[in-house]
């Protein structure tokens, strides 16, 4: 897929609308449009990756920023609680955005999701 046609990149321009949780130099937190737990956001790349296969030696400063902002996140949480990490990677894992990105899922029991 181009970059140009990318759901994500689009909202990463602000060509389409989101609701920005947080921001650093390298990812952009959105809330999750069908959320599956009380909290939902997704933690994205700015720099089109397709999936965590796709990463390379020098996108480590991205993964670490991605891992850091789960953590700020849960920080941030009005009670600082557990939350779920998760990233699909592929078609036949679940994976329908190929823009790589983190669910951050908080609030409940997070466990079968």
């Amino acid at each position: 897929m181009e970059h140009n046609e990318c759901i994500f990149c689009k909202i990463i321009r602000n060509e389409i609308p989101s609701t920005i949780i947080a921001e650093s130099e390298q990812v952009l937190v959105i809330k999750d449009i069908n959320p599956k737990a009380p909290v939902h956001y997704l933690i994205i790349p700015k720099k089109h990756i397709k999936d965590i296969r796709e990463f390379h030696e020098s996108d480590r400063h991205i993964a670490g920023d991605i891992l850091f902002m789960a953590r700020q996140l849960a920080n941030d949480l009005p009670e600082p609680g557990d939350f779920k990490l998760v990233s699909n990677n592929g078609p036949s894992s679940g994976q329908c955005v190929f823009h790589s990105h983190f669910h951050f899922l908080s609030g409940k029991k997070v466990i079968d999701i």
